[in-house]
This record gives structure tokens, C-alpha cells and sequence, in this order.
């Protein structure tokens, strides 16, 4: 029996596992005043609220100087499902490691991203310094429409291709880019600053970025769970401009 044909319209962000706080930042910055005292000192303090503001003072110096590395000693790993458009643009950023479903050793589910209608549609401008307006309804069906019509056409022939015994690396070079893939990726606070500062739009950033709307779809998942992680250095990104240090 032939496999449902899905789509959607979404991206998942599962964050798998973490060693993320803000206190990285910090024995990192102190090590190099402090050595081996450095973990001993912090756990030793009685005045927390004093130790609070020093920490958001030390973690915003680091930040507005960019003093990088120590936003480099620690490690969040995401489980990303996405359109294979998005993971291409995704694995540009060289800061991460990467391993994504395979297509050569798996049959790939029959899923494909079609935009929702919010999705907007109408590019105004040159490259480097355009916006995107929403489309007509009759270019939102249109869309719909040829991307569910590409889709249903590609799996067919991919699935009659393994039907008939090709081999699962050859059959999949009919499927388009919409088709979803899965992945995990893993990178430190550091590089997520750099990612979700190139593929995210945001007013007060340093340097405005315009990314394609499906990958910020995915950053802004992923900033979310940034935040939560590393409350004062994620206040010190969007404090100085959103620049990775």
C-alpha cells in the first residue's frame, strides 16, 4: 500500500540535551585572574545579589568588548526536522556538527513543506535591502498548489524506482528540496549567538540580516530555548546589538 502523502508548514526544534549556563561564561572569564579559586570562590559567596551584578556586569564587558571564548565552554544539542532547503542553508554555518537522516540507507517519508498563507510571497526590493510582502490569494493558492502537485509527482517516481528494485541512493535524486529531512546538531553558545544573528530579523540588531523566513523559523525555535538556558548572556546579545563576540 503506498505511503500517505503529507505536508506541512512548520519546523521542529527539540532540544535534546544541554550543558549551557551562565556560569560557563563566568569561570571561563575568571580562570584567567582567579585559576583554580575560580569555581571555589563563586560557590563560596554569601552575598548573592552582589554576586548577580558582578555576573551580569563581567558577562555584558565580554560581550560589548567580544571576548568570545569563554561563551565557547559549554554545548546544547537540537533535533531540527525541516525541509532539505533549510538544512543546506543550516550546514553554510561551519561553527556546528551535523548529522542529518540519510537518504541513501533509509527510505525517506513522504512529508514536504508547502508555505502556509502567512507565509509572505512577494519579494520588494534589491538583494541585501528587500522586505517580503504578502501575496494575492490567487498566488497563495498558486503556490499551494504547484507544490503539492510537485511533490505527489516526484514520490511517485521515486517510489515506482524503488519498486522496481534501484537502489535507494539513485531513486531519491527525483525528490525536490520541500521534501523534509531530520537532523541533530550540536554547537556552543558562541556559534548559536552567530547562527540566530545571520538568520533572524530583528529591530536593534547591529547588522540587519534579511534571512529566508523558513531557517529563521527554525533560529527563533532555537533562540527560545537560548534564552531560557542563559538568561544574562542572552540579555547581553540583544543588549549590545545582537553581534556574536
Amino acid at each position: 500500500m503506498p505511503a500517505e502523502i503529507k505536508f506541512r508548514s512548520d519546523v521542529t526544534v527539540e532540544l535534546v540535551r544541554s550543558s549551557a549556563h551562565d556560569s560557563d561564561v563566568l569561570f571561563a572569564a575568571r580562570v584567567s585572574t582567579q585559576g583554580e579559586q575560580t569555581l571555589e570562590a563563586a560557590q563560596a559567596s554569601e552575598d548573592l545579589e552582589a554576586e548577580d551584578k558582578r555576573a551580569r556586569g563581567l558577562i555584558n564587558y565580554l560581550m560589548r568588548d567580544r571576548h568570545g571564548s569563554p561563551f565557547e565552554h559549554n554545548s546544547m544539542t537540537f533535533y531540527v526536522q525541516a525541509p532539505i532547503f533549510v538544512f543546506r542553508e543550516f550546514m553554510r554555518h561551519r561553527i556546528a556538527s551535523y548529522n542529518e537522516e540519510s537518504g541513501r540507507y533509509r527510505e525517506l517519508n513522504p512529508v514536504f513543506y508547502v508555505p502556509g498563507p502567512e507565509r509572505n510571497l512577494v519579494q520588494v526590493g534589491k538583494a541585501g535591502a528587500y522586505t517580503f510582502e504578502p501575496g494575492t490569494a490567487e498566488q497563495v493558492a498558486l503556490v499551494a498548489e504547484e507544490a503539492r502537485a510537485a511533490s505527489i509527482a516526484a514520490f511517485e517516481s521515486y517510489q515506482r524506482m524503488l519498486d522496481a528494485g534501484v537502489a535507494r541512493e539513485v531513486a531519491r535524486i527525483v525528490l525536490p528540496l520541500n521534501i523534509y529531512s531530520s537532523m541533530y546538531v550540536t554547537l556552543n553558545a558562541r556559534s548559536l549567538m552567530n547562527f540566530i544573528s545571520l538568520r533572524t530579523k530583528r529591530e536593534g540588531s547591529l547588522f540587519p540580516s534579511f534571512p529566508q523566513r523558513e531557517i529563521e523559523m527554525a533560529a527563533e525555535k532555537i533562540e527560545g530555548f537560548f534564552a531560557e538556558l542563559m538568561p544574562l548572556t542572552y540579555a547581553a546579545f540583544n543588549g549590545n546589538g545582537r553581534v556574536a563576540p
